[in-house]
């Protein structure tokens, strides 16, 4: 069962790993990144972020879209962690059962605009998310557990 999908420029950090996982009760995380699995160093980082207990899989985002599909994450509570909205899209394109996204962490870069926190989003990420929501996607912003749902409709137009 998947318990929540998170967009967050920093994969698996503490608030991620703590915070989320717990309150999720969250037994699994997977992480869907096309640059980390060949990446030992981050891969490593990684692992030593992950609370104790958890599960915790890094795949590609073609071969996270081959697990879910297989049905084999289906015995796991788990937690989709995606880099970036064009991340999401990719991996929801392969795996359109994704129906819901939290837009939890995209940093300032050049051409982005500010929408709630720590949210900052392109054009062509807007674009990507206009459309997400016009396929029935719940797209939404919320930091932390604690905060409440933000659907991103209230911030961007």
């Amino acid at each position: 069962m998947i318990k929540m999908i998170r967009v967050d420029n920093r994969l698996l950090h503490g608030q991620v790993a703590v915070s989320w996982t717990h309150d999720l009760g969250a037994d699994a995380i997977l992480i869907a990144n096309d640059a980390v699995p060949a990446d030992p160093v981050r891969k490593s980082v990684m692992k030593m972020a992950k609370p104790e207990g958890t599960k915790l899989v890094i795949k590609t985002i073609e071969d996270a879209a081959k697990a879910l599909n297989s049905g084999v994450t289906d015995k796991y509570k788990l937690f989709i962690v995606v880099e970036s909205v064009p991340d999401f899209v990719r991996l929801r394109k392969l795996a359109p059962q994704l129906d819901f996204v939290d837009l939890g962490g995209a940093p300032t870069r050049e051409g982005t605009t500010h929408y709630d926190k720590a949210v900052n989003l392109t054009d062509d990420e807007v674009a990507q998310v206009k459309q997400l929501v016009a396929d029935g996607v719940d797209v939404f912003v919320q930091m932390v557990p604690t905060d409440s749902r933000v659907a991103i409709t209230k911030l961007i137009n």
